[in-house]
């Protein structure tokens, strides 16, 4: 049926004005306050995004020509997927580390973008592919030469005796890779090469200084050169195997100390795709990490409607009911804390590499929305997934989970990209930007709504978090607070309403200055309707 998540709206919240808009007022700043790198990012998957020149893929023009409704949304940063030459769809097999893929564009159409998105005040962090290259980079090319080739040393080569000695041919498939075999034949060699995610992906040597070298200046080049504000730093857990983590940690010390005498204030954000425990020491070299545990977390307690912690195992992810959310951060963030406090908190509810937000949440849209409030009222640099903002759909394989941005309804959008035919997100079953723009109710409109609230808060931006104890494990409560502000934040995890009676020392909170439901305050609470959430400040 058309527009189905309209009616799964009005099904799934019944005790809430769906015809209304979420509410916000004015806090105690008038004016935004969120600061680079304190502000909302998004993520873009250029190929999906936007195309400017009629031949179904996205571009840097076409983004180029968004950057307007990325700025009234209240986004502050952009994270791009790969832009590199590449053989790939996904473009993460980098064939030269020095130019732009040509289906999107040039160089200059890049400056441009840059140049445009700054004036916005909006900063550019670009992918950097560095754990491995295109198995067709001239580097590799030369490198299956033989014995004797220029470039043999950027890559690993060892026999099977070696092999058996020092590692094994298959590994375990982990969250981030579901390739189990390590060590790949190349014709006309009788030694194999190293590639953790496929022979395609052949892994750099970061053994040789050489390379050691050429990815510092291929860093170098795009901030300096090309003006990046940063780096999202790809599988940045395996640029030596896993046994090595010292060595991997110790690089990324180096890595950071050799940008920043390049651009001082330059951001890198890295994907270590593990739990706190393993994470933290990452901070010493990249100072903001994806909260992998945090995403976990938010979407169990939204799934199981309990508050929930989540954390990544060994071989997967686990939930423990009996930690609540919570509890659970505030255990996360000290486990960071012990070992630094100089970072930023990489936050998210999906990215590029795990199923869509709203298909796994059974695409109630009343749920998708009860995640972005969660998300968008926690600390740290919150990213958004291209498409969240709209509840786009979309379940692996990963190109499902990529597929194109609905600018407009089919007939009338001459940006949509058409490189996939899509399966999740259609006409019929996700409601395009430009007519959700028109209905106060639409999930766009509470994204931007929040983002709003987010960017003039600064106990929002940078408070810090506390837990408030509210509920029985059916809500998520906690306050943020900074020097000038506290706020008292209720999450409804459930489909029923739910009386909230304030403890004595909250019976100042009684300015609301967010709210899902238009929730009513009396003289000792309120009643928090389904999947519905408050912010409320002191008087």
């Amino acid at each position: 049926m058309k527009y189905l998540l309209v009616l799964l709206t009005a099904a799934a919240c019944l005790a809430c004005d769906s015809t209304k808009a979420p509410r916000h007022a004015a806090t105690s700043h008038e004016h935004e306050v969120a600061s680079w790198p304190n502000v909302v990012m998004y993520e873009i998957f250029v190929q999906s995004y936007a195309d400017s020149d009629g031949d179904g893929i996205g571009d840097i023009k076409g983004m180029t020509g968004k950057l307007d409704y990325l700025q009234d949304l209240g986004i502050k940063g952009i994270w791009l997927m790969p832009i590199m030459p590449s053989p790939s769809y996904h473009k993460y097999d980098v064939t030269d580390y020095y130019d732009i893929h040509p289906d999107y564009g040039t160089m200059e159409d890049f400056k441009i973008f840059l140049a445009e998105a700054h004036k916005r005040d909006i900063k550019i962090v670009i992918d950097m592919i560095i754990n491995h290259s295109s198995n067709l980079h001239p580097w590799f090319l030369d490198s299956q030469k033989g014995e004797d080739a220029e470039y043999r040393d950027y890559y690993t080569w060892l026999t099977d005796e070696e092999i058996e000695q020092f590692s094994s041919i298959e590994k375990e498939a982990t969250g981030d890779s579901y390739n189990v075999t390590q060590w790949h034949s190349a014709e006309g060699n009788d030694k194999k090469f190293y590639g953790f995610f496929t022979g395609m992906m052949p892994d750099l040597n970061y053994d040789n200084e050489k390379v050691r070298e050429e990815v510092i200046e291929i860093g170098r080049y795009w901030l300096e050169d090309v003006g990046v504000d940063g780096f999202r730093l790809d599988a940045a857990k395996h640029i030596y195997e896993d046994s090595r983590v010292k060595d991997n940690r110790k690089w990324w010390k180096v890595y950071r100390a050799e940008l920043e005498k390049v651009k001082p204030d330059n951001y890198l954000v890295g994907e270590v795709w593990d739990n706190a425990g393993f994470v933290a020491p990452f901070l010493h070299g990249l100072p903001a990490l994806f909260n992998f545990d945090l995403a976990f977390s938010m979407l169990e307690s939204i799934k199981r409607e309990k508050s929930v912690t989540a954390f990544i195992s060994e071989h997967s992810w686990e939930v423990d009911e009996s930690i609540s959310f919570e509890a659970g951060y505030i255990k996360n963030q000290q486990v960071y804390r012990n070992e630094t406090t100089d970072y930023e908190d990489a936050v998210f509810l999906s990215n590029h590499d795990q199923n869509r937000i709203l298909s796994v949440l059974g695409e109630n849209i009343n749920k998708g929305k009860l995640a972005a409030s969660i998300l968008l009222t926690m600390p740290g640099t919150p990213y958004i997934y291209y498409g969240e903002e709209i509840g786009m759909l979309g379940m692996k394989p990963d190109p499902n989970i990529r597929e194109p941005f609905l600018w407009n309804a089919r007939r009338e959008d001459q940006e949509r990209t058409e490189w996939i035919d899509p399966e999740y997100t259609t006409d019929e079953t996700v409601v395009p930007l430009r007519i959700q723009m028109n209905d106060k109710s639409s999930i766009y409109h509470h994204y931007k709504s929040l983002i709003y609230t987010r960017n003039r808060s600064g106990a929002l931006t940078y408070g810090d978090f506390s837990n408030a104890h509210y509920g029985n494990g059916d809500l998520i409560s906690f306050y943020r607070k900074n020097e000038e502000d506290t706020l008292l934040i209720v999450h409804n995890l459930t489909n029923r309403l739910i009386p909230v009676q304030l403890a004595l020392k909250d019976e100042a909170f009684k300015e609301v200055i967010f709210s899902t439901c238009d929730e009513q305050l009396n003289d000792s609470g309120f009643d928090l309707k389904p999947y519905s959430s408050i912010v409320l400040a002191g008087r």
